[in-house]
């Protein structure tokens, strides 16, 4: 994870923890899964699917209502030829990406983690998160192969120089799971949230082809960076690459494992085991 973003989690670490000291605050682990969708994969979800893991943080305000924070890490990718959308592009890539996110949950159900009566419920999530990714073909990170002409250092390009996309954005995640308490202190909960970002660069796909093989000498450095861009070179300048008009969306599903921390108010706390 990005030290910045190893700093900001750990500064709303602090804070839940404060919250605490006077609620009921969860703790603890996620592992699960992530996927992508987008222009090499529009239509399929858990279509390669991989393996994630978190930290979470939730604060109870009331039986119904909850905030959390999480710190995910996950793996996307894509590859045209797993999707079948638009094979002859043979487009792919693989990312590492990391969340740090914040939201709301409603239950649908009165649920206090340790109680005998309430200690079920569905529930719904939204929110805000920030994420981080670097989509790549093996070691190689896209960005720098400025596989659509942006900042294009030939001057090749018929339009307007596009800057290079940022590695951070933001994204709203959604979705809905189920929360379960199995004793005093344990909770589960497994939820499927998808996550709709602001970029339609989160696999390195979104306008249109740059350059033409024609115009390059096979062997030199501009060509064989174009095979990024284009693997089976057979695109002309200004011909549709992806969609610009649609944004990624990526996915986070899985279990999470929590122990309920009461740090000063066990009279609330017995409340809430005799519920």
């Amino acid at each position: 994870m990005p030290q910045f973003m190893k700093k900001l989690l750990i500064i709303f670490s602090l804070v839940m923890i404060s919250f605490g000291a006077n609620a009921q605050l969860d703790i603890g682990g996620f592992f699960g899964t992530s996927f992508y969708m987008g222009d090499l994969n529009p239509d399929y979800p858990f279509l390669e699917s991989n393996l994630a893991y978190g930290a979470v943080a939730r604060y109870n305000i009331n039986s119904r209502w909850a905030i959390r924070i999480n710190g995910f890490k996950g793996v996307i990718t894509g590859d045209d030829e797993r999707s079948k959308f638009f094979e002859e592009r043979s487009l792919r890539f693989k990312s590492s990406i990391w969340e740090l996110g914040g939201t709301f949950e409603f239950n649908f159900l009165q649920y206090y983690t340790g109680s005998l009566k309430d200690y079920y419920t569905p529930y719904l999530f939204a929110g805000f998160a920030l994420l981080y990714n670097r989509p790549k073909i093996g070691n190689i990170e896209l960005r720098e192969k400025s596989t659509e002409g942006q900042d294009d250092p030939s001057q090749l390009v018929p339009y307007e120089a596009r800057p290079k996309y940022s590695y951070f954005n933001l994204s709203i995640p959604f979705g809905i799971g189920f929360k379960y308490s199995f004793s005093k202190r344990i909770s589960a909960s497994f939820e499927w949230g998808m996550r709709k970002t602001f970029s339609d660069y989160i696999d390195d796909v979104s306008t249109t082809y740059y350059q033409s093989a024609s115009n390059l000498v096979p062997g030199t450095e501009e060509y064989n960076d174009l095979q990024f861009s284009d693997p089976n070179l057979n695109h002309e300048p200004n011909m549709q690459r992806g969609n610009s008009k649609t944004k990624d969306w990526y996915s986070f599903a899985g279990l999470t494992i929590t122990y309920s921390v009461n740090l000063k108010n066990r009279n609330k706390c017995s409340e809430f085991q005799e519920n």
